[in-house]
């Protein structure tokens, strides 16, 4: 990743300004920045979002305000950013889906992918396979020895449609060769309450809501869907280990701009959002909400967002899943 110090990005800037039509000030930031979320104030977009706000407020001397815009599976949010002034000053808080599902799933999408430009990949949740206590698999193999003998019998639910839940099932379920019927719920909120009362037999969902129900033996977790067992449930094996070599399925966060921005903006973004994470207090805060880091710069973020992409593309199709 380029790294520049502060001083030099501005001067940098400064230089760059009028050619892109910035109307800009002699320096940049010179104003509060407006960092977008795509979704509602309390998930892990949001939350994970106000950790980086903070630390960039502090690197770059301005206030960086945390918007919500959700609605259309983060497309609003992310449309709202990518038709913005490539200037600084409108951030997105992108999420898995705003830059690599949604293209693929909704039938009519408001802004193109190379609206936006890479910044800073930020951290990462991973996703687990559940079941009822009742149901008789104590394993991943289990489960997948249970969907064979009973095709189409069992369900499972997610927190909607397009989700990352659903289409790490449909991944799970094309390596698998098995057959379970979708069950989509609107939010995490919905999926808990009907998987323990066994109505839901099993639900792929993110990890941490449902961690307190596995540690009180409400819920089974069998898997993870991360390519390493994840920090909080070492015990747990993953997907690939149980079978399905390369498997990974995580939700991921990461920043990104209207991509006519200037690069010395990106880059002083970037090394700031990076130094940030790298930041002991920091990814402790971003694994209380159950995440793990993992910061990538904007060429390497760029080509993470293009390698999921063409894997989410290929998942998608073959689910058949597509919204309006």
């Amino acid at each position: 990743m380029t790294r520049i110090t502060r001083r030099a990005a501005l001067g940098t800037v400064s230089l760059l300004a009028a050619p892109v039509a910035l109307h800009a000030q002699p320096t940049w930031p010179n104003r509060p920045i407006r960092l977008i979320v795509p979704f509602s104030a309390g998930g892990a977009t949001d939350v994970t979002a106000r950790v980086i706000a903070e630390q960039l407020g502090g690197s770059l001397g301005q206030p960086v305000v945390v918007e919500n815009r959700g609605g259309a599976g983060g497309n609003i949010g992310a449309d709202a950013v990518a038709k913005a002034d490539p200037d600084g000053y409108t951030l997105l808080m992108a999420t898995i889906g705003t830059a690599a599902i949604n293209q693929y799933l909704y039938a009519r999408m408001p802004f193109k992918q190379d609206d936006l430009a890479a910044i800073a990949m930020v951290n990462q949740v991973a996703n687990g396979i559940f079941v009822n206590p009742e149901m008789p698999a104590t394993t991943l193999a289990e489960l997948i020895a249970l969907a064979k003998s009973k095709p189409g019998e069992l369900n499972y639910g997610t927190p909607g449609n397009g989700t990352s839940g659903h289409l790490s099932a449909e991944f799970l379920k094309s390596r698998a060769g098995i057959d379970l019927q979708h069950v989509p719920f609107r939010g995490t909120g919905g999926v808990i309450p009907e998987l323990l009362a066994g109505r839901v037999q099993v639900a792929v969902d993110n990890l941490p809501a449902y961690l307190p129900h596995v540690a009180a033996g409400r819920v089974r977790l069998l898997a993870v869907t991360s390519r390493e067992r994840w920090f909080s449930v070492p015990q747990t094996p993953t997907v690939a280990e149980s079978g399905f070599p390369g498997f990974e399925a995580v939700a991921w966060f990461g920043l990104q701009a209207p991509a006519r921005t200037p690069r010395p903006i990106i880059d002083l973004v970037s090394a700031a959002t990076i130094e940030a994470i790298n930041k002991p207090t920091v990814q402790a805060k971003l694994r209380e909400v159950g995440s793990e880091p993992r910061p990538l710069g904007p060429t390497e973020f760029q080509a993470f967002i293009n390698e999921e992409s063409v894997k989410w593309r290929d998942v998608v199709r073959m689910s058949g899943a597509r919204l309006d």
